[in-house]
Order: C-alpha cells, then structure tokens, then sequence
C-alpha cells in the first residue's frame, strides 16, 4: 500500500502544506554531446529554430530501429499496462505529455536534444535516461527502469525520433510553453470544487480517481501521482489546467477560457487532496534555492 499524506492548501503560506517529473539513476547511454558534429546546434541555429514539427510515426524507418521506436510510442501511451511493474498509479506518459508528447500540452519534442541537462531539483547533471526515471518515480510512483533494458533504450528510440533535426545543444524549444503561473492568487478551494464537479469530474471522477490514462487520468488517490511529481506543485498544475483543460467545452467552460483565479482555485482543490508520499523529497533542491511552492519541507531548508 502506498503511504498518503494529508495536505493542507493555502497558497501563499510558508508551505502549500505539510503534504501535497525528477531524480534519475545512472546511465550507460553516451551523452548527447557524444553525436557527429554535424548534429551540433550552431549559434545561429540557436534562435533560428521558432517552430519544429516531428517526423510522423508512418516515416518510421524499417529494421530493428523503427522496432524499437515504436515500441517507445507504445509505452509513451500505455505506460500503466506495458509496464505494470514499473508504474504504482493509473496514468501514462501521456497524460501529461498528450499524443506521445508531440502535442502542445507538454511538449516533448526536441527534449533529447537538451540532455545532459543541469537539474536544480536534482542537484546535478541529469541524462535523458535519468529524466525518464525521474518520472517513473514521481510522476508514475513507481520504480525507475533498469538504464540497459529494452524498454528504455525503446523511449530514448521514440524522443529521439520525435527530435529529428533539432540541433543538439540547442538552447531553448520556442514551440515549447512552459505550463506555469507564477503570483498566483490565493486559491479559492470552496470554488475549485464547485469548478472540478462542473467541468473536470465527467472525466476525472467525481472522486478524482479518473476514467482512463489518457481520457481522464486519477488526480488524486492512491492511483494518481505522488507528492514527489511536478503537478504537485501549484504553479506547475494551475498552468497546466489553465492552457489545456478542460480538452473540450465542458459545463460551460472552454479550453483555455479560466482566468488564473480559476485555474487557481482549481489546483488548489485537486491538491488538498491526498495523494501517495514520496520518501525523497525531502533530499530535493540539496543547493537550495527551491521555489516557493514545493509543498513539503527540505534538508536544505535546514542548513
């Protein structure tokens, strides 16, 4: 059984409470930096590249590559049942990142041409292969995939294949909006409910325990992300809700039309719910400096 803590909502308080994707394990994967010059971003390149549209999975190529690939974009999509021992809730990649992450919920396009990356969250340099087990961790609640498998040679496959032609050490994605509301008003939780049953529950449960991964995934329970994963951070979720949801006109709200009260209110709601710990996170942000919404206390906050 997953341990769940209660949380207490108020933004704005020293804590979002005392409860509300990522550290990563080794890899044996060359870094990014280790591919033919040739794929090196050059300083033009660097604000030349505005949009990016990723090669499409009919273009896949032939041979064990394309194999492998596709296999990556099966569990981008099915991650809670092609890895059933890997995933402690009831979400997919997708969930977050929508259509395998070539989308414009959370976009993953390009993301491999980033990696090796500093994390701050983590306290150091991260591979590709440590951010995807970050998520595992956090955002699945689960267990993080063994850097030399099939399965995770298949997601490195399928996020290079999307990242095609962006220039490795590129220095930012344009195409890629960053969900997240910063000076975020104080959240109205009695609102945020009134808000969740008329335009989220069809979707996500009345209860928050969701209709499917990617058709209305859990946002609270034991079956949902841990307290660990980057939605549990307010600003990261009312950002989230306030671009994307709800997917279509629901109760009488459309996609894109909640102000940051709303969105506020919303995400203040969905996280004063319980959720599963995670035993970490106190060793998150080691350096300090962790924003001012991370819902649970820190060593380095100690020091």
């Amino acid at each position: 059984m997953f341990k769940l803590k209660k949380m207490k909502i108020g933004y704005g308080l020293p804590l979002l409470a005392t409860a509300l994707l990522l550290s990563g394990c080794g890899s044996d994967k060359p870094a990014a930096t280790d591919k033919p010059k040739e794929n090196q971003a050059t300083s033009g390149e660097q604000t030349a590249m505005k949009t990016y549209e990723p090669p499409s999975m009919e273009k896949v190529p032939e041979g064990p590559l394309g194999e492998s690939i596709k296999l990556g974009f099966k569990l981008m999509n099915e991650t809670n049942t092609a890895l059933p021992n890997n995933v402690g809730d009831n979400l997919a990649c997708s969930s977050c990142h929508g259509t395998g992450g070539t989308d414009s919920t959370s976009p993953l396009t390009g993301v491999t041409a980033v990696y090796p990356a500093y994390n701050p969250r983590a306290g150091t340099v991260m591979t590709i292969e440590d951010r995807i087990n970050g998520c595992f961790k956090r955002s699945m609640n689960g267990k993080p995939l063994q850097a030399n498998s099939d399965e995770m040679r298949a997601m490195v496959a399928y996020l290079t294949y999307i990242s095609t032609d962006v220039p490795i050490g590129i220095k930012e994605r344009p195409w890629v909006i960053k969900n997240s509301l910063q000076n975020l008003p104080t959240p109205n939780l009695a609102n945020g409910e009134k808000l969740y049953q008329q335009s989220c529950s069809t979707c996500h449960g009345a209860d928050g325990s969701g209709t499917g991964p990617t058709s209305g995934p859990a946002l609270w329970g034991s079956k949902s992300f841990n307290i660990g994963a980057g939605m549990g951070r307010i600003s990261t979720a009312a950002g989230y809700i306030k671009r994307n949801m709800p997917l279509g006109e629901m109760g009488g709200i459309k996609q894109g039309s909640l102000t940051d009260q709303q969105a506020a209110d919303l995400a203040g709601f969905i996280l004063s719910k319980d959720r599963p710990d995670f035993a970490d996170k106190v060793n998150d942000w080691p350096l300090g400096n962790a924003p001012a919404d991370v819902p649970y206390e820190l060593k380095s906050s100690k020091k």
